[in-house]
């Protein structure tokens, strides 16, 4: 429902702007999704062309380009999932969003580390990890101040 006042404004209930605001948020965050996956995957062609075989020991599989496409896209999703939740329930949504991603994207390094891949494999996947990083988390947290200033 909106209201005029006696200058012709029409007023639009809270919770217009709020949806409007989300909307945006996830539009800005679904392209950098696209664009987080295709650098990213873009990257491991080119880590695997100078012949890094991102063989993982348990299980002798190797991870097939499509498959640093798919965790990329879920990943980048959660972000964008995440970040339209600070948006709609906390003060400081890009405070949080910051300190979350980056808390998350260390955690995210971790299972390189451990699991017990040749050199080059783990290097590429820390890089590979903090690709979509690069992209999502600055995009996201300039996408949520320009929403709550």
């Amino acid at each position: 429902m909106t209201s005029r006042d006696d200058l012709g404004v029409v007023a639009r209930p809270a919770s217009a702007g709020r949806s409007h605001r989300i909307r945006g948020l996830v539009g800005t965050g679904l392209v950098a999704t696209l664009a987080a996956t295709v650098v990213t995957t873009l990257a491991a062609a080119l880590a695997r062309a100078a012949g890094v075989g991102f063989a993982i020991p348990d299980g002798g599989e190797t991870i097939p380009l499509s498959g640093f496409a798919v965790v990329t896209g879920f990943f980048s999703i959660v972000g964008v999932v995440i970040a339209a939740a600070l948006l709609r329930w906390s003060a400081r949504p890009a405070d949080w969003f910051l300190w979350t991603a980056g808390s998350l994207t260390v955690i995210s390094l971790i299972p390189p580390l451990i699991s017990g891949a040749d050199t080059s494999t783990i290097a590429a996947l820390l890089g590979l990890h903090l690709v979509p990083a690069a992209v999502m988390i600055p995009t996201l947290a300039r996408s949520l101040r320009s929403r709550t200033d």
